[in-house]
């Protein structure tokens, strides 16, 4: 599964670590990205979602099932 944000397309950046030597080899930088259960037209999903658009609000959670009443 790749680790792109379905939203805004966020994916892992690419740049060099630099060690005390000054030598130069190369990582990556993941996105923060949460399995979040949204409502879709289809019904609930589970996507890939950056915390970003989490906190903005661009997508909207599921709510669960309120409990049986006792």
């Amino acid at each position: 599964m790749s680790r792109v944000c379905t939203i805004c397309s966020k994916r892992p950046m690419t740049g060099n670590q630099i060690s005390k030597s000054r030598r130069h080899t190369k990582r990556r930088w993941l996105p923060n990205l949460q399995r979040v259960r949204v409502q879709t037209a289809e019904g609930p999903r589970r996507i890939r979602v950056c915390t970003n658009c989490l906190r903005s609000g661009k997508v909207s959670k599921v709510i669960s099932r309120m409990p049986a009443p006792v």
